[in-house]
């Protein structure tokens, strides 16, 4: 097992990353000082691997709430199925909540955790790569709401993630695609040298090589925890984790919440944000051709769906946390390993790209 630690303070917290976490009782025991436990989990995962984590939570109070799965289901009203039941059973502000699934359940719990009784304890047992390497650290929760994806969240931080790499065995494989995105990303903003070990790996990680894929994970969380302690509120180096994002939360949002994954739009969006890139005289045109074929051999679509006209493209980007005074502001690479803060992007040039991408 690793062990990676996110300093922050009197809210700091260990990643655990190693085979069967989910088994072991002294990692829950560690973590848990409340005898009432709610799991949160869907209707995927909870058939999977639910029994296994209640198998470590014997002499608890426990309940569990089990949702649809999807991203269309990470709501206002999927919180409040959370809320019903955590009042329902008097939990207490000292129980802890364990979000038991991918993104959309660790973002969903997370934000319960936050809310319920101005905030409860919280674990996460990320079950998808995406959520191993991303969604699960850093404290960001949140809940969609049809104008716009996670515009409606906490900062809120958990007490540990179990990143189980076992129950990766389970995913399926375009999920695990997906979750690629989020690590060929790391390389991208800030590590170099991890870009190219991944150039020379995809095909071991697509595999789910056991030494690979732990590797890759404690990779990419190192380097969000760094970035998390740099800067938890996202006032700075945080936001460069958001590349691609404003394009691939555009297309989640236009496409209908579901109908493309996290991980498929945001390794759209970091193609379109090569491609902007390139036309300030960052990228070379070999540049931009390295990640388009990192992605493609991620098995990841690269070019945006021809549902978004440029105009939607454009009035969905301007709902983004990043924007400042209605000014449209992304996330663009200075060089493969080097990402900017926001910046101002000049719209003709921004159209030019959304016009002319993937052609």
């Amino acid at each position: 097992m690793k062990t990676l630690n996110v300093s922050l303070g009197y809210r700091s917290y260990p990643i655990y990353i190693g085979a069967n976490l989910i088994r072991e009782a002294e990692l829950f025991n560690r973590h848990i000082h409340s005898a009432q436990v709610l799991v949160v989990s869907n209707t995927t995962v909870a058939p999977l691997y639910l029994q296994q984590v209640l198998a470590q939570l014997e002499g608890k109070q426990v309940a569990t709430v089990i949702l649809p799965d999807g991203e269309s289901y990470k709501s206002m009203d999927s919180s409040m199925l959370v809320f019903d039941e955590l009042l329902g059973r008097k939990f207490s502000r000292n129980a802890t909540i364990i979000a038991l699934g991918g993104g959309v359940i660790g973002d969903l719990a997370g934000f319960a955790a936050a809310c319920y009784q101005r905030g409860v304890p919280f674990i996460q047992i990320p079950t998808t790569l995406l959520a191993q390497v991303d969604s699960s650290v850093g404290g960001k929760t949140a809940v969609n709401h049809p104008l716009g994806k996670n515009m409606i969240g906490a900062f809120y931080q958990p007490q540990c993630v179990l990143a189980d790499t076992t129950v990766l065995n389970t995913l399926p494989e375009r999920e695990l695609s997906a979750g690629l995105a989020e690590v060929v990303k790391y390389g991208l903003i800030r590590d170099p040298q991890f870009f190219d070990w991944l150039e020379g790996n995809i095909e071991l990680l697509l595999s789910r090589e056991p030494d690979a894929l732990t590797y890759a994970i404690e990779r990419s969380c190192a380097n969000k925890a760094e970035v998390v302690v740099a800067d938890e509120r996202e006032t700075g180096e945080r936001a460069t984790l958001n590349l691609g994002h404003t394009f691939g939360h555009a297309i989640e949002t236009g496409l209908g919440y579901g109908a493309c994954l996290h991980g498929e739009a945001v390794a759209i969006g970091m193609c379109q944000a090569a491609d902007l890139s390139r036309r300030l005289g960052w990228l070379a045109d070999a540049d931009v051709l390295r990640i388009r074929r990192i992605l493609e051999r991620c098995r990841l679509p690269i070019t945006p769906p021809p549902d978004l006209d440029v105009e939607r493209f454009l009035e969905l980007m301007a709902v983004d946390k990043k924007n400042v005074d209605g000014k449209l502001r992304l996330i663009l690479l200075e060089q493969i390993g080097k990402a900017t803060l926001p910046i101002s992007v000049d719209v003709a040039m921004l159209t030019a790209t959304l016009e002319e991408y993937g052609r």
